[in-house]
């Protein structure tokens, strides 16, 4: 039903995803509990420093392609950009959403909130556009 490859990108994904979200995560809570921003501030700062772990992750392991990516690092830094820029978009509002709307700790909210965000926009996403593999090459492999 999955390919093997697949799913050994999906996993090698994840990890990078827990990598960058541990740090994301933990800066998210140290730039509010500690410096005292407003925790849609520090998940925008948090997650920027994230993200440039996730993608270097993502870029030279997760994704690596001896055949080539379809376009070149600095468009795929532009993607990538594109995409955390949505990420954090979401995971900031979501995270407010449950605080306003249902009372729910900032810290719970970012968890649940990430969970979706993760799996169901930056996954596809980056798997699909950022890191896109050329057709031809990936078809000889």
């Amino acid at each position: 039903m999955f390919k093997k490859k697949s799913i050994f990108t999906f996993l090698r994904a994840q990890v990078a995803a827990f990598l960058g979200g541990l740090t994301d995560y933990g800066l998210m809570i140290l730039l509010t509990e500690i410096f005292k921003l407003h925790f849609t501030f520090s998940i925008l700062i948090s997650g920027s420093v994230g993200a440039i772990i996730n993608f270097s992750i993502n870029r030279f392991w997760v994704f690596k392609n001896h055949s080539g990516y379809s376009s070149c690092i600095n468009n795929q830094l532009f993607k990538f950009a594109l995409v955390v820029l949505g990420s954090i978009s979401l995971k900031s509002f979501g995270t407010l959403i449950l605080q306003k709307t249902f009372q729910i700790d900032y810290r719970i909210g970012r968890v649940i909130t990430d969970s979706f965000v993760s799996y169901g926009f930056n996954y596809p996403l980056i798997k699909y556009w950022v890191f896109r593999v050329n057709e031809k090459q990936s078809a000889t492999e």
